[in-house]
């Protein structure tokens, strides 16, 4: 049971598709700490929001199909209003292990970081074993590093599907004004780094598999490249 002093942590899962393992997610999910489940589905082709249903999770159907940075900026707005003090983002693909939610959240408990992300990059060989894409994998150290010089900041990785806020950060950032693509995480991180708040992480494990959800190859480059427009619009203001 938790304290009635402790934060309210809502979870929040933007679903696409994810029919196959958002039972698995849920499941994983620490029900001792975790005060709600939020399930956005984006105008999926699939049974995920039956299934969310069924669960006995809290589930939104968009009528359409909004984009993954669209789909979050609904997850945000429904978590802020019923109140969460902390809001985790767990991707419903199962490749984050939701298990260590308690880990994530608690230098946030501890008001030592605002915001904190879950890692995949510890090494190259554990990441690749862990079914990255070779091509992933270099995009992913090419823009942190480039992200880490510009912001001045030293993290491990800022493209991870797993993260928690408190309502403070989202209370104060433009997330309408963000992309409702996937160049959204970056937007978020960027202009939180702007603001103050401090952002840290921990290592989390690398899950690649057919059914989890994952851009290919072209769509991997037009992120690429928003997420450089976005580092070039941050050191024009600066």
């Amino acid at each position: 049971m938790k304290k009635k002093s402790q934060p309210k942590i809502i979870v929040v899962m933007p679903a696409y598709n994810a029919e196959k393992t958002i039972t698995k997610t849920y499941h994983d999910i620490p029900k001792d700490i975790v005060d709600e489940i939020i399930v956005v589905d984006d105008d999926s082709r699939d049974q995920t929001a039956v299934i969310a249903k069924s669960l006995g999770l809290s589930v939104l159907v968009h009528g359409k199909n909004l984009g993954y940075g669209g789909n979050q900026k609904t997850c945000y707005r429904e978590a802020l209003a019923r109140g969460a003090d902390i809001i985790v983002m767990v991707h419903p693909d199962y490749q984050y292990d939701a298990t260590l939610i308690p880990q994530l959240v608690e230098p946030i408990v501890n008001n030592r970081f605002d915001i904190m992300l879950g890692s995949r990059v510890r090494t190259r060989d554990e990441v690749l074993a862990g079914g990255m894409p070779l091509y992933k994998y270099f995009g992913n150290r090419f823009l942190t590093l480039l992200e880490n010089f510009i912001l001045g900041l030293n993290l491990s990785e800022y493209h991870t599907g797993f993260r928690a806020y408190t309502r403070i950060v989202l209370e104060n950032l433009p997330l309408t004004k963000f992309s409702n693509d996937f160049v959204f995480d970056q937007q978020i991180l960027i202009t939180a780094h702007k603001k103050g708040f401090k952002i840290g992480e921990i290592p989390v494990p690398v899950r690649y598999f057919p059914e989890a959800s994952s851009i290919n190859f072209w769509r991997s480059v037009r992120y690429g490249l928003m997420v450089l427009w976005s580092l070039t619009l941050y050191l024009a203001k600066k």
